[in-house]
């Protein structure tokens, strides 16, 4: 569903939107905000900007954000391993501690 249309701008810069698109994009929320970009052609782009709940807040942070592109990253590589339930997803995990273990302690004895 698409809108095509006018919309008046008054003399303070305020435009209001129709309910049908405010309503259909969320933007009647408390906090919802349009982030407007200016291209170089002219044309203003409108883009609906709902506000992150406090509790996933922290999601959304610079750090967090890397993180989930580095996992993404070994996703599309390839570089996971998928278990068929979680007993043996345990069993991998206490390998890969015996794994690290067995590492420190060679190196502890050279």
């Amino acid at each position: 569903m698409t809108f095509h249309g006018y919309v008046a701008v008054q003399s303070r810069g305020v435009v209001a939107l129709p309910a049908e698109i405010r309503r259909r994009l969320r933007l009647d929320e408390p906090g919802a905000q349009v982030e407007i970009t200016e291209r170089d052609d002219g044309v203003l782009e409108l883009r609906p900007s709902l506000p992150v709940p406090v509790d996933q807040r922290w999601f959304w942070t610079e750090d967090r954000q890397r993180r989930e592109r580095e996992v993404n990253a070994h996703v599309a590589a390839g570089e996971v391993v998928v278990h068929p339930d979680g007993d043996a997803l345990l069993r991998h995990l206490d390998h890969l501690a015996a794994a690290a273990a067995d590492a420190d302690a060679d190196a502890d004895e050279q």
